[in-house]
């Protein structure tokens, strides 16, 4: 239970230590896991000294332990080696100080590294980090590439070299770190993070030479893992040969089998390059040639046909064929006015020959009663009924007699 202080009633230093030892004591023994970074074994001592790091993270603590405990394991522990130690954790008052005292030391062989690589490139495999989809494409022609490698390391000369064969104006933003040892995790991480920051950095390349299981395992580490996952820059893994794989290949957005090679897919190759231009530029003129061929010969064909040579025969031909039409029309239409003028004439003759004017032109007359009625027979009048009489040169009044 956390103690109860006031600024009236500190605890001491003393207090505040014994306490801490306190609650460490109560953690027991644990199994730690780490890479050993310094050893210090002085003649005649019996206890030896050392400091376990982890690789992933900038985390240390010191171990001690008999001299018995770590001569069962001297002749395969050294700097570098990976160990699991059963230790008890001790605090240190004096100096307030947190160490382990290691019981029992075991080295990592290389089987059970690789047993644990593949039980997180399985676990990392079901996240989706390697998955094709989230790999990116890298662009045709970089114009700046960031290297992450070692200092002054073949694998930086190979890829500078042949970057800048293949494409002379190529530029690159160089970060050297460590690429082995303790150091190498954090330091490859913040080098990746760094690049893909730049806007300018159009693609990452991370390489390094050939080496044992145990010197390329920083790049099989998850944090470098995740990091790579994080980039939005596309990012090349170039460790090793081509035997080698590290989980780093599997997220990259690009496996090359060595530094050389990245190189060779990142950058592409001014002569290739070149003549793929003249190829390209021999086919769009044989195209075009062709094209221009094939429509002359249209335009000569066309040319050729009888209403592009003489252009007017169609319609002077199509002239006469209306002038035709036209004098037939014009005939058909007198033709058809002369007949109907004499059906005028026949009928207007026969309408006057039977007109009530004719008639009476020939002596008769007509009886109209006072209210307009014309008499048809004598027994539609009386006796002194007074009727007029229409005839053609105009008309009388006549009285009926008997």
């Amino acid at each position: 239970m956390a103690a109860k202080t006031t600024p009236e009633a500190p605890l001491p230093v003393g207090e505040v230590s014994r306490l801490i030892g306190g609650w460490i004591d109560r953690l027991g023994a644990v199994w730690v896991e780490g890479q050993i970074t310094q050893l210090s074994r002085r003649p005649g001592a019996g206890v030896v000294f050392l400091t376990l790091r982890d690789p992933s993270y900038d985390i240390s603590v010191s171990v001690t332990c008999y001299r018995q405990v770590f001569d069962a394991v001297a002749d395969v522990v050294g700097e570098g080696a990976r160990v699991v130690v059963l230790a008890k954790p001790e605090w240190y008052a004096p100096r307030g100080q947190l160490s382990l005292r290691a019981a029992e030391i075991r080295p990592v062989g290389v089987g059970e590294l690789l047993a644990r690589l593949e039980q997180l490139k399985k676990a990392l495999a079901a996240e989706g980090l390697f998955a094709l989809e989230r790999k990116k494409p890298l662009p045709f022609l970089p114009q700046l590439i960031g290297l992450v490698c070692g200092r002054a390391s073949a694998a930086e000369r190979d890829v500078l070299e042949n970057a800048r064969h293949r494409w002379p104006a190529v530029r690159f933003e160089v970060r050297n770190v460590p690429v082995q040892g303790v150091h190498a995790v954090p330091q490859v991480v913040q080098a990746v993070k760094e690049l893909d920051e730049i806007e300018d950095v159009d693609v990452i390349i991370v390489a390094r030479g050939g080496g044992s299981v145990e010197d390329l395992l920083p790049f099989s580490d998850e944090q470098l893992v995740r990091a790579v996952a994080a980039c939005r820059t596309p990012v090349v893994s170039a460790i090793g040969h081509e035997p080698d794989n590290p989980l780093l290949d599997h997220v990259a957005d690009l496996r090359a089998s060595t530094p050389t090679d990245a190189a060779k897919k990142v950058v592409p190759d001014v002569g290739e390059e070149f003549e793929r231009v003249r190829m390209l530029r021999d086919r769009a003129r044989r195209c075009m040639n062709a094209f221009v061929e094939r429509e002359e010969r249209g335009l000569a064909h066309a040319l050729a046909r009888p209403s592009i040579e003489d252009p007017h025969r169609m319609i002077d031909e199509r002239a006469d064929q209306v002038a035709s039409l036209v004098e037939r029309s014009r005939r058909t239409l007198g033709h058809l006015l002369d007949r109907a003028d004499s059906e005028l004439t026949h009928t207007h003759a026969r309408v006057v020959a039977l007109s009530p004017a004719a008639t009476l032109q020939r002596g008769y007359a007509v009886l109209q009663k006072a209210d307009g009625h014309v008499v048809r027979g004598p027994d539609e009048v009386t006796d002194g009924e007074a009727l007029r009489a229409r005839v053609a040169e105009g008309e009388f009044t006549v009285k009926v007699g008997e």
